[in-house]
């Protein structure tokens, strides 16, 4: 058992002697990291092997009874445990710091800052400490400002800690200038980011890594690339993360040769073997993006290692194009599925109208306990909105309520999506006001659903109180104006469309001007229609042109339509449907010779008119049928059916004859 020390002065720095059996130790006394950094005293060297929280109590309590933690030294090292080493026991090192920290130096501010900078509420309380420490005439160091930079939680703070590295000289150290850079890039301060940037003397890699990499998470992929070039000129080294970065631009804007090259400069410098799985995530995503698959799958097969993220990419980009078995059949050989693995596959089923098989996969996802998420109902929501299954849609619907799910905007605008298209529109209006936060997107989709019901007026009140909580987007103005069209409400649509500009400051688009002049044509204002297609700022689209051809039809100008016409020639010679508009125009005004030829010129450039089909959905399989059609398997069912329904109607003998003429049974 160690005695009360007794104090020695040696060469100007105070030691420590403790008698014991055994003779006589020293250790540290107040410490000066220039000066000592003994760790000699054994209740510090059992505090440097101590691993759990009730040890370090008993190692504590030792030291508080020898008086080692009156001194300094001592004091840092139990605050560097508890607050860094183990940071479970922050709180005790909060208590040691606030009330047996007498005189903290500047190493134990930088361990509490660094400690609080990682805790729960870190920019209040680091803050709060630092702003202490100033107080104690204490200067920061770059390691002070570094942990400050972590702790910040809005662009304020950190703009307060840049001033603080130039008032105190330590803006000059490189570490603490990228740091800044990442912390403006992270709050979207782009301009900023860069300014810092080019007023850096001497940018090294890992600033240009930071420019490359958040440049291109942000979307900003061309100006990332710039600063590939400018890092490559400037005669660095690009690393694996540079890589990264670039290979990730080339992913967003689809350059597919640039990101073949990268690849090419991969192979020629680095070993495979030596890539680290982000890197090669990072290219597979790429040829993914650049629907690239085949060479995606080269390199899939070539990893050595894979992880979850790796497997998920690939089933991820087959089943966006449409390669659903090759994604399947890679989605079963997969040593473990998480939640993307199974939205991704869901999604691409989803994508092709197949409700069965995206119901087959919920199903088989909930039996290995992997619990959807948004997404996952999102896309399952939407297969049945894709084939009209209302039955199916209401099941979802109340599997979502009874298993208590939250139904967020996003998810409450794929079922006010489904219940719209399915033809319920009350429900959705009902699912709508349920919902307590609204976003753009269902707003918009709210106004579309009511569009496409004729319900125009009911679309404008929506759009209304939309207004008083948020601003519209462009799309939900082409949904407006659908509306408009499809109620005959000429003149508010005109008002939308002017207010777009005036009011809201939404510059018009091609598919707003389509909008005005279908509203205009089909209300038989075809001049001014005319005129809008001449005034445009753009050049006009193939539906604008169609819009005003099937208006001059319904109008009966036939010289306007042959204009039109003629445009749609221009922009898609091999599209029938203009050719059967127009000579079915003819026709009907009796100009047969004009009709044959636009039928020859039909024939001879072998376009052929796609024939017309209804559908009906039974138990989430679609079934479609065309005129005259007997390939049906149960055709013999329903044409049984069919005479049924004829006998019951009392309708006459040839009422049914386009239906039923080619009937085995006649």
């Amino acid at each position: 058992m160690y005695t009360k020390p007794c104090v020695v002065p040696v060469h100007g720095f105070v030691r420590y002697i403790y008698r014991s059996g055994g003779g006589v130790r020293k250790t540290a006394g107040e410490w000066d990291p220039t000066v000592s950094l003994s760790l000699n005293h054994p209740t510090l060297v059992l505090l440097e092997r101590c691993e759990s929280r009730n040890h370090f109590k008993q190692i504590l309590a030792q030291m508080m009874r020898n008086h080692l933690t009156a001194q300094t030294f001592p004091m840092s090292r139990l605050l560097y445990f508890s607050a860094i080493s183990h940071p479970q026991n922050t709180d005790i090192a909060v208590l040691l710091f606030n009330h047996f920290t007498p005189s903290p130096n500047l190493y134990i501010y930088n361990t509490m800052v660094s400690a609080l900078s990682a805790s729960y509420t870190p920019a209040p309380q680091s803050f709060a400490l630092y702003s202490s420490m100033l107080k104690s005439r204490i200067f920061p160091d770059k390691h002070t400002l570094l942990y400050l930079i972590r702790a910040s939680e809005c662009l304020a703070e950190g703009m307060q800690i840049h001033c603080h590295a130039i008032v105190t000289g330590l803006f000059g150290h490189g570490y603490l200038q990228n740091s800044l850079l990442k912390m403006y890039l992270e709050n979207g301060q782009m301009d900023l980011a860069h300014q810092l940037f080019e007023e850096m003397p001497n940018p090294d890699a890992v600033s240009f890594n930071i420019m490359i990499v958040e440049y291109a998470k942000k979307g900003h992929s061309v100006e990332a690339l710039d600063f590939f070039s400018e890092m490559v000129g400037s005669g660095l080294k690009p690393d694996e993360y540079t890589m990264t970065g670039v290979l990730m631009c080339c992913g967003r804007v689809g350059d597919s040769p640039f990101g073949r090259s990268v690849h090419a400069w991969l192979q020629r410098r680095m070993l495979i073997s030596t890539w680290n799985l982000v890197l090669g995530n990072a290219l597979l995503d790429m040829y993914v993006k650049c629907k690239e698959l085949k060479l995606a799958g080269r390199v899939f097969d070539m990893f050595l290692e894979r992880d979850i993220v790796s497997w998920n990419t690939i089933i991820a980009g087959h089943a966006k194009v449409g390669e659903l078995a090759l994604a399947h059949t890679i989605f079963n050989e997969m040593p473990c599925k998480d939640l993307v693995s199974w939205n991704s596959l869901i999604a691409g089923y989803a994508q092709m109208g197949d409700y069965m098989m995206v119901r087959k996969l919920f199903t088989c996802m909930i039996t290995d306990k992997v619990w959807p998420d948004a997404v996952t109902l999102v896309h399952l929501v939407s297969a049945a909105s894709e084939v009209g299954a209302l039955d199916q849609g209401r099941q979802i619907h109340g599997w979502l309520v009874r298993m208590q799910i939250k139904v967020d905007a996003f998810l409450s605008s794929a079922l006010v999506h489904m219940y719209c298209k399915c033809g319920s529109i009350k429900t959705a209006l009902l699912v709508f006001r349920l919902v307590t936060e609204k976003d753009v997107t269902l707003w918009t989709t709210m106004v579309t659903g009511m569009a496409f019901h004729g319900h125009g007026h009911k679309a404008l009140e929506i759009f209304s109180e939309m207004q008083e909580c948020l601003a519209p987007n462009h799309v939900t103005f082409v949904a407006l104006l659908t509306a408009c069209v499809h109620s005959g409400l000429v003149d508010e649509g005109l008002k939308v469309f002017n207010s777009m500009k005036q009011k809201h400051g939404i510059e018009p688009q091609v598919e707003h001007y389509g909008c005005l002049v279908d509203l205009l044509a089909r209300s038989g204002r075809l001049i001014e229609a005319k005129d809008i297609i001449n005034k445009m700022p753009m050049e006009p689209s193939r539906s604008i042109w169609g819009a005003l051809l099937n208006a001059c039809r319904a109008h009966g100008n036939i010289e306007l339509a042959e204009t039109a016409w003629r445009a749609l020639q221009k922009l898609e010679p091999q599209e029938e449907g203009a050719y059967l508009l127009l000579s079915n125009m003819y026709a009907a005004y009796g100009r047969w010779l004009y009709a044959d030829n636009l039928r020859e010129t039909m024939e001879d450039k072998g376009l052929k008119k796609t024939a017309g089909f209804s559908s009906v959905v039974v138990d989430g399989v679609t079934h479609k049928f065309v005129a005259t059609d007997i390939r049906h398997p149960r055709w013999m069912e329903l044409h049984s059916i069919l005479l049924g329904l004829k006998s019951e109607m009392g309708l006459s003998s040839d009422a049914l004859s386009g239906f039923m003429r080619h009937s085995p049974l006649d």
